[in-house]
């Protein structure tokens, strides 16, 4: 019997510079904007309702700041597999600027060059997925995008590019949980400003 109090709640991270300006983010290590700081701070209030069995985060700054800020730190294990994407050459640059060059470039669809596949950034999600199992009771990921759309679209059974169709929001929260014995989506990115 599946324990439905059981459930998954991602956090992504607040905005930073390259947040703001739509590049992507993957391995590149930069800290919190302003807004970023702030959003991370109104996150107390969309995650108090929870009680947490483990607090599980990346080990990025922008993900660490979040979770600092959100006021779990202190508890935070830190999860090398909720590490973002890494987007190779594509790396802080912009869908559109990438279109110039490639007509119809979509981190879904094409070869990552320099940087992980697809299929690998799903096989993480998949890790932190069986670990979460693992655990007696509610598990707060905070992470990034691509990365928490992925595990989104695995954790209902979808293919990893099934994460395309779920988008979130810097300092988002996002809970996946059950119905019954089916894994599922119970709120999707949920801001909190």
């Amino acid at each position: 019997m599946v324990d439905v109090a059981h459930e998954l709640v991602l956090v992504r991270h607040g905005e930073t510079e390259w947040s703001q300006e739509r590049k992507h983010t993957g391995v590149t290590d930069l800290p919190l904007v302003e807004a970023g700081r702030r959003q991370a701070d109104a996150l107390t209030a969309v995650l108090g309702r929870f009680t947490f069995a483990r607090v599980l985060c990346s080990p990025l700054q922008r993900a660490v700041e979040t979770c600092r800020r959100a006021g779990y730190g202190a508890i935070a294990e830190p999860c090398a597999d909720a590490t973002e994407w890494d987007y190779g050459v594509y790396e802080g640059r912009r869908t559109a600027d990438i279109r110039d060059e490639i007509p119809g470039w979509s981190v879904w669809t094409h070869e990552i060059v320099g940087g992980e596949r697809l299929d690998h950034v799903g096989a993480r999600a998949d890790r932190i997925i069986a670990e979460v199992l693992a655990t007696d009771g509610n598990v707060a990921l905070f992470a990034h995008a691509h990365l928490l759309r992925i595990l989104g679209a695995r954790w209902i059974g979808l293919v990893p590019s099934g994460g395309r169709s779920l988008v979130l929001d810097p300092a988002s929260v996002s809970v996946l949980s059950y119905e019954r014995e089916e894994r599922v989506i119970s709120r999707w990115n949920q801001v909190t400003q």
